[in-house]
């Protein structure tokens, strides 16, 4: 017997869609152009010589032969610069693992319906991100609770997110409920069907807010400005921002700290490198960024 063959049905756009894909089109190639560009104007910055005396437009389009990679030599040659780097990754992994470790038990135990008391604990929750206690109070809870001075401080009192956790709540209870009622008729208590049935489902929503709470705290540079006073206990964010104010106070140390590069270089690179972290882990998270984003927004 001949095999009959599969037609195919082709769509025809209308004059509508047509529209519509090349205004989008549009749009996509002016919002890259605008991130592609001063992105690509602070890579150029950072390899620019310190005798260079062309203008910025100019420098974007330097020959590759011309680069300088002196910024690059001068922080990774400072002892400033990696420690603060060194202190933003301790808040990041830290912040990320502490606030991961609070807000997964905390959004299961909510999707619970039948947990007792479980609307007084919402409103417990929702009040603090309704109405923001202030900066006075958090400085000195954390001062009496000993925290000033200590890693800790900058991701503790943050360590949980109202609007994360409702996010990753909405998830758990997007979840069928006759995989929790499976577990239990097998003998597993709530402990035990969090770990073996519901986490191993969750791998979307544990890695995009898992991704929040890190842009959250590797650009957070408030609380460390805050709560921290010791120049070995400074991370990258505070260090870019004494480096930034640098540029018109030849006085402040970090202006003169870096060799012989100049001030605008050591900014940009300084720029791009803090930027490298986040850069790497987005492109194994965004698989499963957009998934856990929708489906933990369905119910929230």
């Amino acid at each position: 017997m001949a095999k009959k063959k599969k037609e195919s049905v082709a769509v025809r756009l209308t004059a509508a869609d047509k529209g519509f894909n090349i205004t989008v089109n549009t749009l996509m190639t002016f919002l890259l152009v605008i991130i592609v560009i001063p992105l690509w104007c602070t890579i150029t910055m950072s390899f620019r010589p310190n005798d260079y005396l062309g203008s910025y437009i100019q420098g974007m389009f330097m020959a590759p032969w011309h680069w300088s990679f002196s910024a690059y030599h001068a922080l990774l040659g400072n002892n400033g610069f990696l420690i603060a780097f060194s202190n933003s990754l301790k808040i990041l992994v830290f912040g990320v693992a502490t606030a991961l470790f609070l807000t997964i038990p905390l959004a299961y135990g909510l999707s619970v319906k039948d947990l007792r008391g479980r609307s007084i604990i919402s409103i417990f929750i929702i009040i603090p991100y309704v109405f923001n206690v202030g900066v006075v109070p958090t400085y000195i809870l954390v001062a009496k609770l000993g925290l000033r001075n200590h890693l800790f401080s900058v991701f503790a009192p943050v360590a949980i997110s109202t609007y994360n956790c409702l996010i990753m709540r909405a998830f758990f209870e997007g979840i069928p409920n006759d995989l929790r009622e499976s577990a239990s008729i097998d003998g597993c208590n709530d402990i035990q069907t969090m770990f073996k049935i519901i986490l191993p489902l969750s791998k979307a929503i544990i890695m995009t807010i898992g991704l929040y709470y890190g842009v959250q705290f590797w650009n957070d540079y408030f609380r460390p400005m805050l709560y921290l006073d010791k120049d070995y206990l400074r991370p990258l964010p505070i260090l870019l921002r004494n480096i930034l104010l640098a540029a018109g106070m030849n006085e402040f140390v970090e202006a003169n700290a870096f060799g012989n590069a100049s001030i605008e270089s050591i900014k940009a690179a300084s720029v791009f490198m803090s930027a490298i972290p986040m850069v790497i882990a987005y492109p194994f998270i965004q698989k499963y960024f957009t998934k856990g984003t929708l489906a933990g927004s369905v119910k929230g």
